[in-house]
């Protein structure tokens, strides 16, 4: 590894976790000896780059601190590149053509010997599978209310074609190769439930807001599903799937 690539990792090392560091867990991520990281970790400190500690203690990069934008590392771009690639063959067509963007993008702001890493990269996702049936559901609109922290009433058909009506406080969108899933909190369940995209027949976007934050709601949905996977791992059986 080149020293400036060197510095570099050490800085997104620490900008990981607010808990201090030692030299020997960087060393070992870096697969290099704990003299040398003493040592950049003196050069970087030198250049005024925040660092606070001693050996023997451990490091933290004081907050606020921030790199140049696009200062990526060849693994980076893969993964940025990987992740676009899979999100312009699984997603809505508004976030495909993000998706498209972001990657042209990274391509026109990287340095030319990192160029190859987003136009010719090593890895590939493979052909999308064509959905089931289309959306019904507008999903540029649906984020957008996610973030607003919006209610959405949504006329929607269960697996068994019966229809129901209910008002959702939108959570979040699930992406599965050949369906979407609206994770939402019910009204009329009490409950979070999951919503398949290409099931709903009509939604009504509402201006009043629920009362939980988002992040709030995300944090209960994810433990809830966190509790709900470990007793299905225990049990044998699958994942989540579209409820009523």
């Amino acid at each position: 590894m080149r020293r400036a690539d060197r510095l570099f990792q050490i800085i997104q090392i620490l900008r990981r976790t607010r808990r201090p560091l030692t030299a020997d867990a960087i060393a070992a991520e870096l697969e290099t000896s704990k003299r040398t990281v003493y040592r950049d970790i003196a050069d970087l400190m030198a250049q005024r780059v925040p660092i606070r500690g001693e050996a023997g203690i451990g490091y933290v990069l004081e907050e606020g601190y921030d790199l140049p934008p696009l200062m990526l590392t060849p693994d980076e771009i893969e993964a940025a590149v990987l992740g676009a690639q899979w999100v312009s063959t699984q997603a809505d067509p508004t976030l495909v053509r993000a998706a498209q963007d972001l990657i042209a993008k990274i391509a026109a702001a990287v340095p030319d010997r990192l160029r190859p890493y987003v136009l010719e990269p090593a890895t590939r996702m493979p052909p999308r599978r064509p959905a089931s049936t289309p959306d019904s559901l507008d999903m540029a609109r649906t984020r957008t209310w996610i973030h607003a922290g919006r209610k959405i009433r949504l006329s929607y058909a269960d697996e068994l074609g019966r229809p129901s009506d209910r008002t959702v406080w939108p959570v979040t969108v699930a992406y599965f190769q050949t369906v979407r899933l609206l994770v939402a909190w019910c009204e009329l369940r009490q409950d979070f439930r999951h919503f398949r995209t290409d099931r709903v027949t009509a939604a009504d976007f509402l201006d009043e807001r629920y009362p939980d934050r988002p992040t709030i709601l995300r944090d209960r949905w994810l433990r809830g599903m966190q509790s709900q996977i470990q007793r299905r791992q225990a049990e044998g059986t699958a994942g989540p799937s579209a409820q009523g």
